[in-house]
């Protein structure tokens, strides 16, 4: 709701306040048709997200029953457009486990669950979920993924001093800052080169300018994750 009522001041200012009288009717229904429209991608992005949780739960309550209270909310929904929908690769969800101590839920153990998408995930009807694989992961699983991204991705060898430095530091755009000056950083390469390493039976990670390539070998398709939804969710990971 605020964003259309942002959307309606932003519209009111680009239109000419010495519009005619006879322009009035045409202009305000170009105001209200371009707020219906946001308002309906809005909207439709908010269903989205509300069917991608609801199928994340089941999936979850299905192949991992060993999970009894848990919360679960996804990682990179906020600030989609609709438009920018059908070209996402992979939907990441935040999984907290907690105990309920003295009436209050305590959060403890934390996951993520990847679903990676393949061509056609959505269409008229919504979320297509035969075309999504899921996969999660607990922080140890991450550290593994990270070091081996890291490795192709700067050179460095030593996993002991990468796995220091992603505890330690911060995940950024260009590598890995560390503390105490034990930076690592990743390389400049092109946007058509392609650094490619063997992570496990599942799947190939590639690094390619600023995101990780993940190869998924039995569907045969390259995922992207940028770099900034790395960086999320190694923050979750190790410093929320």
């Amino acid at each position: 709701m605020k964003k259309i009522i942002l959307s309606l001041i932003i519209l009111s200012y680009l239109i000419p306040q010495n519009v005619k009288a006879q322009d009035d009717g045409a202009a305000i229904a170009a105001v209200a048709g371009g707020l219906i429209a946001i308002g309906a991608g809005i909207a439709a992005v908010e269903q989205m997200k509300e069917q991608a949780e609801l199928t994340a739960t089941e999936w979850l309550l299905t192949k991992h029953p060993e999970y009894t209270q848990f919360q679960l909310k996804t990682l990179d929904f906020n600030g989609k457009k609709l438009k920018d929908m059908s070209s996402t690769s992979v939907i990441t969800f935040k999984i907290r486990e907690f105990d309920i101590v003295e009436d209050r839920p305590q959060l403890s153990t934390k996951l993520v669950l990847f679903g990676f998408t393949s061509f056609g995930w959505i269409n008229e009807y919504g979320i297509d979920f035969d075309k999504v694989k899921w996969f999660l992961i607990d922080n140890n699983e991450w550290m593994n993924m990270m070091t081996s991204y890291s490795k192709i991705a700067s050179g460095v060898k030593d996993e002991n001093a990468i796995k220091k430095a992603l505890l330690n530091g911060k995940v950024v755009n260009r590598g890995i800052n560390a503390k105490k000056g034990d930076d690592i950083d990743f390389y400049k390469i092109d946007g058509d080169m392609y650094l490619v390493s063997d992570y496990s039976p599942e799947m190939k990670f590639i690094y390619n300018e600023r995101s990780l390539g993940i190869y998924l070998k039995e569907t045969r398709n390259l995922i992207q994750i940028g770099r900034g939804d790395l960086i999320k969710i190694h923050e979750f990971f190790f410093e929320e």
